[in-house]
């Protein structure tokens, strides 16, 4: 599958990721993890419903599902139009713009931050779905961030056990695991190996 034209189709369930542009780094302290979920909610929030998120050093990965194309209408607002993969593209496109201006002002840097091009894989089995929230939560530990995914930060991990208002769409993910204790029994019993090969999520040596 072509990661960087799959069309993201109104319903659909998508993992969508990208690094910084060399593998070089997209966060450079504590504030710039929350202005990137605060553009991403001003942007791409709209459009989708969002079940997952790991922000780490030099890279992301979301788990999204695209709205229902009546949703889009509505939305997008653009008189007989149909929406279509493009709109939501160019809002996630538009959102890492928006990111990339900012760390460039604050930080007196120019050019791109991201890879050109954000990566996206649909999810079209329902089965998978856990795996990959557990995938997206674990990747911490798999490159070395944390030694215990649990110990990081920004990843939506304890959003989905917590009581706090949240855009995530939480009630759903735990249903997916069929309680808060499954849904930490699963990511506890998880090993990175065996979740990499039920997706083949990332390109050879992409996050190294």
């Amino acid at each position: 599958m072509d990661t960087r034209t799959s069309q993201l189709l109104p319903n659909t369930v998508f993992h969508i990721y990208n690094r910084g542009i060399n593998g070089a780094p997209i966060f450079f302290e504590k504030r710039n993890y929350y202005y990137f979920l605060q553009q991403y909610a001003k942007y791409v929030d709209p459009f989708v419903e969002t079940y997952a998120y790991c922000l780490m050093n030099n890279h992301f990965h979301l788990m999204i599902r695209v709205k229902p194309e009546e949703h889009l209408e509505s939305v997008i607002k653009t008189g007989t139009e149909k929406p279509n993969y493009w709109h939501i593209s160019n809002g996630i496109s538009s959102f890492l713009q928006s990111y990339t201006r900012a760390i460039n002002k604050v930080y007196d840097r120019t050019g791109p931050l991201f890879d050109p091009k954000f990566k996206r894989i649909a999810v079209e089995e329902e089965s998978y779905f856990s795996q990959l929230i557990a995938y997206i939560h674990t990747n911490p530990t798999k490159h070395g961030f944390v030694k215990d995914f649990k110990d990081f930060a920004y990843s939506s991990y304890h959003t989905h056990l917590s009581s706090k208002k949240t855009k995530l769409q939480r009630e759903q993910v735990i249903d997916w695991f069929g309680s808060p204790e499954a849904y930490i029994r699963f990511h506890t019993d998880q090993n990175f190996e065996t979740l990499e090969d039920h997706f083949h999520l990332e390109l050879s040596g992409y996050f190294e």
